[in-house]
């Protein structure tokens, strides 16, 4: 076995590791809460896979935490730090509505289609604003797409409440046409066809990033730009490329919820959807092969959580807590991981010098 398939076993055993002292924690603290921690992860399973209701919730969570996930890992690629899918989500979805209500009459399958690449240009077009200020005047990008989280779910709210209002009592804009509406499974539960479009999605990305000339450039300006530019390679429109890619993608994961889940625009409808598919993969070091088991788990966690409270009545803050657990392992990991490699260079640094005062000697 080669030094690359050990290390990434490795890291595997790694992750499962984490999993297991993180439930374990989480176990302890239900525990002092006074409630059996057997019974809790009992009910957290059937409230995550048991029943229709309950595992077409995870995999309605799972679609959405896998595409955000993905909105961050390729920027990321080209060493660009992009906190804003949030609110390219929300401006995607928001455009997929006014599409959705507008544009009555198309067939089913080209309303659809429509509806999906305006949301994906509308993120793109949001993406760009951090992409050219950080590669035309080196504006820290984390910042830019912070504060811009805000400024797209101030313009959402605002034309929901405003020109785009059904006017029904609720914040909400008027429901898209029906032949818009992706099918859904599992009911009563929200699972949707938008999963098989994640998915797929997700297979494309896969390729793209390891098969596709577009993503060699990113991955090779992420990790060394100066010699991707001496070798023809443009490290400006490498990441302005990989901004642009994930601010769609972030778009569609917001029309994925218009039009899959709730038929509408609803102001204030995702509770942090995107950070969450950050920390996923954060936690597995932005792997493209391991995203997708965390971010299921990670929906899992989160659908059973309800159903743990309901029956047990342990709060279901304990799984932020436990995936909170998880970010700290994960980042120590990544601290321990640096140590050793400078530890391992000062070795060989200093059995050079003195291999050189031998030769002198």
């Amino acid at each position: 076995m080669n030094t690359n398939a050990k290390n990434y076993r490795q890291k595997i055993i790694n992750l499962l590791i984490t999993v297991v002292i993180s439930m374990l924690v989480g176990a302890v603290l239900i525990g002092v809460l006074g409630n059996n921690p057997w019974q809790a992860y009992g009910a957290l399973f059937q409230g995550a896979f048991v029943g229709k209701l309950n595992f077409g919730t995870t995999l309605a969570n799972f679609a959405p935490l896998l595409l955000t996930a993905y909105a961050f890992i390729i920027p990321a690629d080209a060493s660009f730090f992009n906190c804003g899918v949030e609110g390219e989500l929300y401006l995607g979805a928001i455009t997929a509505a006014f599409v959705g209500y507008n544009f009555k009459g198309l067939p089913g399958p080209l309303h659809i289609v429509l509806c999906f690449l305006c949301a994906m240009i509308v993120g793109a077009l949001w993406s760009l604003i951090p992409a050219v200020l950080k590669v035309r005047w080196n504006v820290n990008e984390v910042c830019v797409t912070i504060l811009m989280n805000y400024v797209a779910m101030y313009i959402a709210s605002y034309l929901v409440n405003g020109p785009m209002s059904a006017k029904t009592g609720t914040a909400q804009t008027p429901a898209v046409a029906d032949n818009t509406q992706l099918a859904k499974f599992l009911v009563p539960s929200q699972a949707n066809t938008g999963i098989f479009i994640a998915i797929a999605v997700t297979i494309f990305l896969y390729w793209m990033m390891n098969h596709s000339t577009v993503g060699y450039e990113i991955r090779s300006v992420g990790q060394n730009p100066h010699f991707s530019e001496y070798i023809g390679i443009s490290p400006v429109k490498s990441m302005v490329n990989s901004m642009l890619i994930s601010g769609a993608i972030g778009g569609m994961t917001g029309c994925i919820f218009v039009l899959g889940v709730y038929g509408y625009f609803l102001d204030n409808f995702s509770m942090g959807i995107a950070f969450n598919g950050m920390l996923a993969a954060l936690i597995v070091g932005n792997d493209y092969k391991l995203t997708p088991f965390l971010a299921f788990f990670i929906a899992a966690l989160q659908s059973g959580a309800q159903g743990m409270e309901r029956n047990t009545g342990v709060p279901k803050s304990i799984v932020d807590v436990i995936i909170s657990i998880f970010i700290i392992f994960a980042t120590m990991e990544a601290l321990f991981s640096f140590l050793s490699k400078k530890k391992k260079n000062s070795t060989a640094k200093s059995q050079s010098n003195t291999h050189h005062k031998e030769a002198e000697s």
